[in-house]
């Protein structure tokens, strides 16, 4: 069944409903006080986490596009998309606010400390840069250099991924499930491109 307006309409909700609703149970759970030990790294490990299932989720749309046959499935990637940026400012702000309580200097010596930080800051950065240049208007007027920005979606899966592997100290079986779900996503993403080269040539042949 092909994808109608109004169906994306109401898929598009449903992607609203499970980007938002986590974020509601994390707040109940702190209220609670469910949280754990130690809420402030529950809160900043949960958006973290958050932030690496809909990246996941955003890099999944083009390959499942693609074997469904649903074009206009594509159209959900900006949505996915800002919810990955929503949910890595969430982190940034707990570790900022909750951790560092805002405290700058602290920050430089975590960064020497322990470098994940680095690398997370780093793919925060794109993160914001492709958060901010997502919108229709700005595709128009960056033609062809859009494209070679919104790649670094890649760079910033490898970036997250070994955030996250560099910031847990024993448990590594978490981490490696994601290793080996963005390896799965960026070979399959490889091989699309492959193909879309092939059939060009292909195509400038005849």
């Amino acid at each position: 069944m092909r994808l109608t307006r109004r169906s994306l309409f109401w898929l598009k909700v449903v992607f609203h409903l499970i980007g938002v609703l986590p974020i509601v149970y994390l707040v109940l759970k702190v209220m609670s006080d469910n949280a754990g030990g130690d809420p402030v790294q529950y809160i900043i490990h949960y958006t973290g986490i958050g932030a690496l299932n809909a990246l996941v989720a955003t890099l999944a749309i083009s390959p499942l596009a693609k074997w469904s046959k649903q074009g206009m499935l594509l159209q959900t990637r900006r949505l996915v998309g800002l919810y990955v940026f929503a949910y890595a400012s969430l982190h940034v702000l707990a570790f900022f606010s909750l951790d560092l309580l805002f405290a700058w200097s602290l920050f430089f010596e975590e960064v020497v400390k322990r470098p994940y930080i680095l690398v997370g800051a780093t793919a925060y950065l794109l993160l914001t840069a492709l958060a901010f240049t997502s919108f229709n208007s700005i595709r128009r007027k960056m033609g062809r250099s859009w494209q070679k920005l919104h790649n670094a979606v890649y760079l910033i899966a490898v970036l997250g991924v070994v955030h996250f592997y560099w910031s847990v100290k024993s448990e590594l079986i978490e981490p490696s499930i994601y290793i080996l779900l963005f390896a799965l996503l960026l070979a399959l993403r490889l091989k699309l491109t492959k193909k879309r080269k092939y059939k060009a040539s292909k195509t400038s042949q005849i």
